[in-house]
């Protein structure tokens, strides 16, 4: 059963724990780029790992939103990817300790969007 946050009035899934244990490290390998994708595609059997990658497709595509608009000539250049591509960084790198932990933590304003992913 899943449990609601009231602080961000979201639901965190519960998850078996041998799933947990099993592809807590896959699920970790999520947050890096294109590699959501594939995981995506390829763990459907584990609720864990498609938890995880589907927010991973999420925070890819902030990634390559970032990157095209840091092609923006100045404020592209100065802002948006210096600051887009820190922010996507520690974004990845906290979701990819807390994977390994077999923890998951719904990134804020935009992990509710990996509900929306469906491949």
């Amino acid at each position: 059963m899943d449990t609601p946050n009231a602080t961000q009035g979201t639901v965190i899934p519960k998850f078996d724990p041998k799933d947990v244990s099993a592809n807590s490290l896959v699920a970790a390998l999520s947050y890096v780029g294109i590699l959501s994708v594939i995981i995506l595609l390829s763990k459907k059997d584990s609720k864990f790992t498609q938890e995880h990658a589907k927010q991973g497709v999420v925070l890819f595509g902030v990634e390559v939103l970032v990157w095209i608009l840091g092609t923006v000539p100045f404020i592209g250049w100065t802002i948006i990817a210096p600051i887009g591509n820190l922010v996507t960084l520690i974004l990845s790198i906290i979701c990819f300790i807390k994977a390994i932990q077999g923890e998951f933590w719904e990134i804020p304003g935009i992990g509710k969007y990996r509900n929306k992913v469906n491949l």
